[in-house]
């Protein structure tokens, strides 16, 4: 979109749920608009009586680039939390800028050859974390920032206008349990019905947990609850299946609901297409089953709210009950003991259970082999530093692989193990592996994701919010379930956590007969193929490796094809 006169012009991506606001203020300033209600026409007014600062004003998911015709230069922002993706590429002679890896890569002066690092950032995360991106010479701007480009000498300059930092306001306890849990209940109802604003129909991705339980019986006091549509997806394996609290939230409610179940079968089907339309590897084997469930919810309506974030706001995830245990065991285990443990854990059999005991045992004390500040990113690894390096055959610390994960924890503004592992999930897993799956997911079949957890107002009581309210004797999301209690069944918001979880271990030995093992630049390919057959035989639970290997041999698979092409 162009402004009137020529001078500006906005490419974008995303919605802006505060643009009626925010166009109010710029037409109080003289601001004429040429729309009766486009958020993008706010963007160009917004650049030009805020300049640089419009981003921080915007409530939204957007990725965009203003080019500024009479400065000669280009102005890229991301939103808060990274929801919508913004990659670039940038040289002496060349700045070019997508929202997909693969669309950098059509440009002919942009390399397609892998970067060796940002792989084994990927097996070490699962996710790549911003600004890493696969190809040498390509980056993601990370959210919360904005770059400014000038196109005459094609430098550039990069600031951040928004971090998520944890300033617990003690003063709020004195407010007393009831009051914060009210505040925080119209909070949640005030972001749904931001949400609810669209032209078009708009369903709710409902789970049965109290994430999207509360979004949907939120929705339901600001709409009639009949006009109300809920989506879910079930598993066969009924350790991960949900889809039972799911229907009864959607009949206390009164929506319309639907639901489909994802079998072994499907997932064999879905998995290489899934995979072939990622743009970037993913470790993260849920995308199969948030692409079914959009997939399925795109059926009916265009537009769904999810409940993205909230456990990321809440401490809603099992490394913040291990926090107190992990760190006794780490001080009074030494370390030899400790080797035996781990040994006798990889001993026990593997159970292909929803977050079964053997695997937490397994996961916790492999983690516990590192310094603290790299527990949680190794906790939740495909691969620790040792097999990494085995793998790709050079010693690896893990101050490489979790550079980001352990700068964050050692030097960030976060006090308190608690409140440090907050920061890890909200800066760095959420923005890279979580949103990063929804979006991919609901972009595949043309729906639009929004997370309602991530609105300005409510992410910002969060920030303030002390984690006691959050986490309180082994009980997560205590003040988000305390705030639901009014709106929801006492079962279903008490109930204890799944987590949208799929029963890969047994997808990995049953499903494919084996994962493409083709060579790979600096990569132990036999190493693979003996991970694989140790999985398959049962030996060793090796699930979030082989879907990450699986996920970067399909994109090895179709660069090698494009760049034949």
């Amino acid at each position: 979109m162009w402004s009137r006169d020529g001078a500006l012009c906005v490419i974008y991506n995303g919605e802006i749920f505060n643009f009626e606001e925010l166009r109010a203020q710029l037409e109080a300033a003289g601001h004429r608009f040429e729309t009766s209600h486009s958020d993008t026409e706010v963007l160009i007014h917004g650049y030009r009586e805020w300049g640089e600062g419009v981003a921080e004003r915007l409530n939204g998911q957007f990725a965009f680039a203003i080019f500024d015709r009479g400065r000669e230069r280009l102005y890229l922002a991301r939103d808060r939390f990274g929801e919508k993706p913004l990659y670039y590429a940038a040289r002496p002679d060349l700045f070019a800028f997508a929202s997909e890896l693969s669309a950098l890569a059509k440009h002919s002066d942009v390399k397609t050859e892998m970067s060796q690092r940002a792989l084994q950032k990927l097996f070490a995360y699962g996710y790549l974390p911003a600004p890493n991106a696969l190809y040498h010479g390509t980056a993601k701007l990370p959210g919360g920032h904005f770059m400014t480009v000038d196109l005459r000498s094609l430098s550039m300059e990069i600031k951040r206008y928004w971090r998520f930092s944890l300033e617990p306001d003690e003063a709020m306890a004195a407010r007393g349990e009831d009051a914060l849990a009210e505040e925080l209940r119209g909070l949640l109802v005030q972001a749904v019905e931001r949400r609810l604003v669209s032209d078009v129909p708009i369903g709710v991705f409902l789970s049965g947990g109290v994430d999207s339980s509360g979004i949907l019986a939120a929705a339901a006091t600001r709409a009639p609850a009949k006009t109300l549509r809920s989506f879910t997806i079930g598993f066969q394996e009924p350790s991960y299946d949900e889809s039972v609290y799911a229907a009864q939230v959607a009949e206390h409610v009164g929506s319309h609901h639907a639901q489909r179940v994802l079998t072994l079968d499907q997932a064999r089907d879905l998995i290489p297409s899934v995979l072939g339309r990622l743009d970037e590897p993913l470790g993260d084997a849920s995308i199969v089953p948030t692409y079914m469930l959009s997939a399925f919810t795109r059926e009916h309506v265009t537009v769904a709210l999810s409940g993205d974030g909230g456990d990321e706001m809440f401490a809603g995830y099992d490394p913040f009950l291990a926090l107190k245990p992990a760190a006794l065991y780490s001080r009074f285990v030494p370390k030899p003991l400790h080797r035996v443990f781990q040994h006798l854990a990889e001993m026990l059999p593997k159970s292909s259970r929803n977050m079964s005991l053997d695997f937490k045992l397994r996961r916790t004390l492999g983690g516990l082999s590192y310094p603290e500040s790299a527990w949680a990113p190794a906790w939740m690894a495909p691969l620790d530093p040792r097999d990494a390096a085995d793998l790709f055959e050079e010693p690896l610390r893990p101050e490489d692989l979790y550079s980001e994960a352990m700068e964050l924890w050692e030097t960030g503004p976060a006090k308190g193990r608690v409140d440090r592992l907050l920061q890890f999930f909200t800066q760095l897993y959420l923005q890279d592996d979580i949103l990063t799956k929804s979006d991919r997911a609901s972009m595949m079949v043309s729906l639009e994701s929004r997370a309602v957890f991530l609105d300005n107002d409510l992410v910002e009581f969060c920030q303030r919010l002390p984690h006691r309210f959050k986490l309180r004797d082994g009980q997560r999301k205590y003040l988000l379930k305390k705030a639901l209690e009014p709106l929801l069944p006492h079962d279903i918001v008490h109930r204890r956590k799944k987590g949208f979880g799929i029963p890969l271990a047994d997808w990995m030995r049953e499903a494919p007969a084996r994962p493409p093992m083709e060579p790979t630049p600096g990569v132990c390919v036999p190493w693979a193929e003996k991970a694989w057959a140790a999985h398959r035989a049962g030996r060793s639970d090796h699930r979030l490796f082989m879907w990450t290997w699986w996920s970067v041999q399909t994109a090895l698979r179709d660069h090698t094809a494009a760049a034949a092409a």
